[in-house]
């Protein structure tokens, strides 16, 4: 059995994003349904025990990076003691997390300590009454507390990710790329994604990634230096700007998709392995590691889907087969 996950178009797996939990403290209107709730039981969702092991057969098949995600995976409790768990798994050798950094202020050192060695921290906008309005109740103080906590921690590189949303925080753009090269560390805008139904309804405030781009350059008038992607990179195009410690970056799933490129799949809390975030296929590997298979016997299953996973996604012409999903409950 080979010691790389390669799917059929040639690309190499070795990137596993590992949602923890389905729950979130926020909730941001374009991720989230105003009446979803999870329906998460303890029993559904993956053990300590659970993740170990899935997290040691992605390893041995060549996985070297697991992000921790959610919902809000600082909110799932034993979050450090998953932590040093997946951290203490040969050949894993990062592990980011991905936060709203609303507890970050409390965990940041704890979870350095235990292999998380960097961040990205969502933070949509920088004006508290427009903060509170987009995450339904958020504290964008806190937020910037658990931005310098991870400063303070050494985590390196943090990055803060925006949601770039016309007619909502367009008008900051360049005020957050100032708060990034204030605080020295780095900045990337997301285009709006049509998953879950929340998501299908913010499409009405879809920024472009030319549109970010326009802003973005004539703010720096002149100081962006293209940078080339590392191949556990994600989907940015990244710049560095010159004279700071700062780079800027563009994550275009719709209007520029880089399903060339993909190097990744998504684990859920649930444990269903998803191939896609645009698809539904998926497979479940909680009822693999809690039956009487072997790891060389899951290791086949994980292969077998990886062959499964698509060219690409369909965000521009199928929509049906992704409304049903909430954005919070595949990792983001």
């Amino acid at each position: 059995m080979s010691n790389k996950l390669i799917d059929k178009f040639g690309r190499e797996i070795n990137y596993l994003r590992l949602s923890i939990t389905e729950h979130c403290n926020y909730r941001c209107f374009y991720c989230r349904d105003d009446e979803h709730a999870p329906n998460c039981k303890r029993e559904d969702i993956l053990s300590y025990e659970d993740i170990q092991r899935i997290v040691r057969l992605f390893a041995e098949l060549g996985v070297s990076k697991v992000r921790l995600t959610g919902g809000e995976p600082l909110i799932r409790r034993g979050i450090v003691k998953i932590a040093s768990l997946i951290s203490s798994v040969p050949g894993i050798t990062d592990m980011p997390l991905s936060t709203n950094a609303h507890l970050l202020g409390k965990f940041a050192g704890k979870l350095q300590k235990n292999g998380v060695n960097r961040v990205n921290i969502s933070i949509d906008s920088l004006i508290p009454e427009k903060f509170e309005k987009i995450t339904r109740g958020g504290d964008v103080h806190e937020v910037i507390k658990g931005i310098d906590a991870a400063i303070a921690s050494g985590m390196s590189p943090i990055k803060i990710n925006a949601v770039a949303m016309h007619g909502i925080n367009d008008d900051e753009i360049e005020s957050m790329i100032d708060f990034a090269i204030e605080k020295g560390i780095d900045i990337r805008f997301i285009e709006t994604m049509p998953i879950g139904n929340a998501g299908i309804e913010a499409a009405d405030q879809h920024m472009s990634e030319q549109a970010i781009l326009a802003k973005i350059s004539q703010h720096l008038e002149g100081r962006l230096i293209p940078l080339i992607s590392k191949k556990t990179d994600g989907p940015a195009s990244n710049y560095k700007i010159k004279d700071t410690n700062t780079t800027v970056g563009i994550i275009s799933a719709v209007s520029n998709h880089f399903c060339q490129t993909c190097n990744r799949v998504r684990l859920t809390a649930k444990g269903d392995l998803i191939l896609c975030l645009g698809q539904e296929d998926a497979i479940s590997l909680k009822d693999a590691v809690r039956s009487n298979l072997s790891d060389e016997e899951i290791k086949q299953m994980i292969i077998d889907a990886i062959n499964k996973k698509p060219e690409k996604h369909e965000f521009n012409t199928v929509v049906d087969n992704i409304s049903n999903r909430q954005m919070a409950e595949i990792g983001g």
